[in-house]
């Protein structure tokens, strides 16, 4: 639909809410928008605008194109979008253009100390963190309700520690915000939206719901028409990637919208050059706060997870992770920097075997030796929250220094690092291309594989040894022993 100067009667938009309204004079039509924020309306003059659509609830203004002296084009006025009708106008070529979007996955964590023990609640309720035997399952929520009341008294005392909270939720929209800058000076105008796994914004709320404070939009709502998944773990593990795919999985089968979008995901991003630049960058520069830099041990250290994890369910996490580091090293070396290193793995819970060496026993052994300068490197982190804040900037950081280290450093998370959110934002171009509609298959072959009869029998008789093994003495000293 052309708006012109000519005395031709243009249509009439006017969608519920007067989101925007068309008058004509006797000369020169003039568009109304409503400034959404504000609340008031201010006209454009339509000799300024090419095209008015209605397209997708959304009013599209399309400016005209001049050029100015040089040749160069520019626009006269920027392109607008506002809520409309849904009516079935067309519209025209200018407003089907793809709408890409780019979803930021992490972990999330406790605002304030109110929030710990509901979030701890979430955490152990996911499958993918206590992976219990289908015929225990139906004791996943009741256990980690458990575990959580047990937990969270201690849990309360390291969050009071960094200040009453985690700040993941700010560094990671700060992180987004960043991405979306990086990306729109590559020329690719996109939405980036925050999902947290385990509190707010949680993937349902971002993909449905609600996404960054700044923009009150989401995933469904604002039409987007590809998106780019990427978690903010550079190593895959089922417990955090897997974990968060996984819903994501669940959200888009449910949904016929969602179910067509074309999704690409990027699953692990540790072997990137740009990432492991910056980590080099950032190790590089930390030696440089020590008295003899060329006797500093790295050290490595990387979240754990459960060996049951690598070695039945075949998790990947532990080779991405040595090869990281080997990456990280060979970087080094190219920049002469020759220091010893070694990596262990932190922040096990429960009384099973996690991925070992474990960081505390590693640091005694390391004063034992007679290790004197240590720098550690938080190397399955990109933001800073409570396990670089308060574990190993605290807990280990006491632990190395009484036993026997005197020079502590730590390299502090990427963050915002331009070369880092850079990476990013290449990263996302170059799998844009390769977006498909999701696909469920693992999650449908699971249930195809359900026999009723004999997950009644299972539960029956798991009923009854899982309510002894609860209240068994030996059960409640494993929690006070390995929860607590």
């Amino acid at each position: 639909m052309e708006a012109t100067a000519s005395s031709r009667v243009l249509p009439n938009l006017n969608p519920p809410g007067n989101a925007i309204k068309l008058e004509l004079s006797s000369r020169l039509p003039v568009v109304h928008l409503k400034d959404p924020v504000k609340h008031t309306w201010f006209p454009v003059q339509t000799q300024l605008i090419n095209k008015v659509a209605l397209f997708r609830d959304h009013i599209i203004v399309v400016p005209v194109q001049k050029r100015n002296l040089s040749g160069q084009t520019f626009c006269s006025l920027g392109a607008v979008t506002y809520p409309g009708t849904g009516s079935a106008i067309e519209s025209p070529s200018h407003a089907t253009e793809e709408r890409v979007g780019v979803l930021l996955l992490n972990l999330g964590g406790p605002e304030t100390l109110h929030d710990v023990q509901p979030f701890l609640f979430n955490l152990f309720a996911d499958p993918d963190i206590i992976r219990l035997p289908r015929v225990f399952r139906f004791l996943q929520r009741p256990l980690a309700q458990l575990i959580s009341v047990l937990r969270a008294p201690k849990s309360k005392e390291g969050y009071a520690a960094i200040g009453g909270g985690s700040p993941l939720r700010k560094i990671t929209d700060d992180q987004a915000i960043a991405l979306r800058n990086a990306l729109e000076a590559k020329e690719m105008p996109v939405n980036v939206y925050v999902a947290m796994r385990y509190w707010h914004p949680f993937t349902e709320d971002t993909v449905q719901q609600a996404s960054l404070k700044q923009c009150h939009c989401h995933i469904k709502r604002d039409r987007i028409t590809k998106l780019v998944v990427l978690p903010l773990y550079p190593q895959f593990s089922i417990s955090t990637t897997g974990s968060s795919i996984r819903v994501l999985q669940n959200i888009f089968r449910e949904d016929a919208y969602l179910s067509r979008m074309p999704v690409s995901i990027i699953q692990s991003w540790y072997q990137r050059e740009g990432y492991i630049k910056s980590m080099a960058d950032l190790i590089e520069k930390e030696l440089e706060s020590f008295s003899t830099p060329d006797e500093v041990m790295i050290f490595f250290s990387a979240h754990g997870v459960p060996v049951s994890y690598v070695e039945d369910a075949g998790d990947p996490y532990r080779d991405q992770m040595e090869e990281c580091i080997h990456l990280i090293m060979q970087e080094l070396k190219s920049r002469h920097i020759n220091n010893d290193h070694t990596l262990a793995y932190q922040s096990r819970v429960g009384p099973v075997q996690w991925l070992k060496p474990y960081t505390d026993e590693v640091l005694v052994e390391l004063g034992q030796k007679g290790v004197k300068s240590l720098l550690a490197v938080p190397v399955s982190f990109v933001s800073e929250h409570i396990e670089t804040l308060e574990e190993i900037d605290m807990e280990y950081k006491h632990l190395a220094l009484e036993s026997g280290i005197e020079n502590w450093g730590r390299v502090p998370a990427l963050g915002c690092t331009t070369s880092f959110i850079t990476d990013l934002a290449d990263a996302v171009i170059e799998v844009l291309p390769s977006a498909t509609a999701m696909t469920t298959s693992s999650t449908n072959s699971e249930e195809s594989d359900y026999d009723p009869v004999g997950y009644a029998i299972k539960m029956f008789f798991g009923s009854i040894l899982a309510f002894v093994l609860l209240l068994s003495p030996q059960m409640i000293m494993a929690f006070r022993n390995h929860v607590l």
